[in-house]
């Protein structure tokens, strides 16, 4: 596949304004106009409007389950979704939880250009998710966010962002499966937490299978998990961090 088709990796220059790129009347139509993107069901209670704001940056507290499942909703829903910065980011594990691989555009290394490279990929796609370098200039994250709302889609960031209108974090999460140093890992459940400005300013928690053995997302009711929830968690095993937010 050639740069900037859908489920391609696409060069950095491929999507740099000026040069040949997607035009957003090439990427097909999407869902229609909307207050908010839709999002999977057992994560509308951690947001405001029960869906992504349009126009809203998104912020996660690092790559991980939680990001790909806050976009997977609106990818199956026929959103077209940019992801840069983010090589570990495979169309198979995105597909796997519903996103649509063919409506899917990979930066994977967007380098020095990363602002042009967001700014053409937000023109394009109702929802972008990116993971910025450590320090974003505030004239070029203010540039970023005048475009995304001109575009009125979703900018989902994996790490920090100085006044996103939404933040999420996995708080706590516990492994099932497995048994006194042995057995199988089969689900994770996550305390997932969300807080933000204006109508997201009041903080939201809510217990996650993030997967769940059918690696799914869905609400988990304390009441039924298998351990408890105050006591403190033992020590993660090393590489276990898919359900990091």
């Amino acid at each position: 596949m050639t740069a900037g088709q859908p489920g391609s990796f696409a060069a950095p220059s491929a999507l740099t304004p000026g040069k040949t790129g997607p035009p957003t009347a090439a990427l097909g139509p999407g869902p229609a106009p909307g207050p908010a993107l839709p999002v999977l069901p057992a994560l509308r209670g951690l947001l405001p409007r029960g869906g992504l704001a349009r126009g809203s940056v998104v912020a996660v507290a690092e790559f991980g389950l939680l990001c790909l499942a806050l976009a997977a909703a609106a990818s199956a829903d026929g959103a077209w979704c940019g992801i840069a910065g983010i090589p570990e980011a495979g169309v198979p594990a995105a597909a796997a939880l519903g996103l649509d691989a063919g409506r899917i555009l990979l930066v994977p290394d967007p380098g020095l250009s990363w602002p042009q490279v967001v700014a053409s990929l937000l023109d394009g796609c109702e929802l972008v998710m990116l993971r910025p370098p450590a320090r974003i200039p505030a004239q070029v994250r203010q540039r970023l966010e005048a475009t995304l709302r001109r575009g009125r889609g979703v900018l989902l960031v994996a790490g920090d962002w100085p006044g996103a209108q939404l933040r999420l974090r996995v708080a706590s999460q516990r492994w099932t499966g497995l048994g006194d140093g042995h057995g199988r890992l089969r689900a994770c459940c996550a305390q997932v937490v969300a807080d933000g400005r204006g109508e997201a300013a009041m903080t939201r928690t809510r217990w996650l299978w993030l997967p769940g053995e059918d690696g799914g997302v869905a609400v988990a009711d304390p009441a039924d998990l298998p351990f408890d929830i105050d006591e403190e968690p033992p020590e993660a095993a090393p590489g276990l961090r898919v359900a990091s937010g």
